[in-house]
C-alpha cells in the first residue's frame, strides 16, 4: 500500500501548483507498483492511479508519454532493484562459500533489497508478454550467472557450480511462492542445514550468528 506523506513536484516551476497535493515521478511510480503487486499490470491505468494520487491525469504527462513509458520505468526500476541486488550479493566478498550465500540470504529476508511480491508481480506479467518474457529471461540469466560465479570462486568445478547456483536460485523462489508465513526463528533453525545442503560444507558458527542477527533486525523492522 503507498504510504501517505507529504507530496512534491521534482520542478514546481514547469507547472502552476495547485491546491496542496503535489506529486513526483516517484510517487507515479511508488502507486504503479502497488497497482502492478496488488491487481496485476491490466490494473495499471493512468486515470485509475491520478485518482489515488488525488490529480489529473495531465500531471502524469510531466513525468511519462505514455501508459508504456511507465510500464517500460516499472520494469527497468524492477531491474535495478530486485535483480542488481541479488547480483550484488552473490558478488559480495565472504571468506568461505557459507559466508557467500548468507550474503545471498540477506535478499531472502530484507525486502528493502529484494521486493518478492514485486519479483512474482514481474513473472505473471512475464505470462502476457512476451517482452516483458524476454527482460525476465535475461534477468535470470544475470542472477543465474551471478551465482554460479559465487560457487566458482570458493573452488566448485564449473557444472557443480551452475548445479549448486540452480538448485539455490529455484528452491528460493519455490520457497517464496509457497509463502508459509513462518516465523522467523523456525526459519533460522534450519540456516545451518540449509546452508549444508546448498553448499556440502558446515557453515562457521560466526557466519551463523551474523547472518541471525541480521535476520532479526529485519524482522524487527529494521531495513539494514
Amino acid at each position: 500500500m503507498v504510504r501517505a506523506r507529504p507530496l512534491h513536484r521534482d520542478d514546481p516551476s514547469k507547472e502552476p501548483l495547485i491546491g496542496n497535493v503535489k506529486v513526483t515521478r516517484e510517487d507515479w511510480l511508488n502507486v504503479a507498483l502497488d497497482a502492478l503487486v496488488s491487481d496485476g499490470v491490466e490494473q495499471v491505468k493512468v486515470l485509475a492511479l491520478g485518482d489515488r494520487l488525488g490529480v489529473s491525469r495531465s500531471s502524469f504527462y510531466w513525468y511519462f508519454t505514455s501508459r508504456q513509458d511507465l510500464l517500460d520505468a516499472l520494469l527497468d526500476h524492477w531491474e535495478k532493484t530486485n535483480t542488481a541486488a541479488l547480483v550484488d550479493l552473490a558478488g559480495a566478498e565472504a571468506a568461505t562459500i557459507t559466508a557467500a550465500v548468507c550474503n545471498v540470504f540477506r535478499a531472502v529476508v530484507n525486502p528493502a533489497l529484494f521486493d518478492i511480491a514485486f519479483d512474482f508481480a514481474v513473472r505473471d506479467w512475464a505470462r502476457r508478454s512476451g517482452a516483458v518474457r524476454r527482460v525476465l529471461d535475461r534477468s535470470e540469466a544475470l542472477r543465474l550467472d551471478a551465482l554460479t560465479a559465487m560457487f566458482a570462486r570458493h573452488g566448485y568445478d564449473p557444472l557443480e557450480a551452475l548445479t549448486r547456483a540452480r538448485v539455490l536460485y529455484y528452491m528460493q523462489i519455490g520457497y517464496n511462492d509457497a509463502d508459509l508465513r513462518e516465523p522467523v526463528e523456525d526459519r533460522l533453525r534450519l540456516v545451518p542445514m540449509y546452508l549444508y545442503v546448498f553448499t556440502g560444507r558446515h557453515a562457521q558458527p560466526a557466519e551463523i550468528a551474523d547472518f541471525t542477527t541480521y535476520a532479526r533486525r529485519i524482522d524487527q523492522g529494521e531495513t539494514s
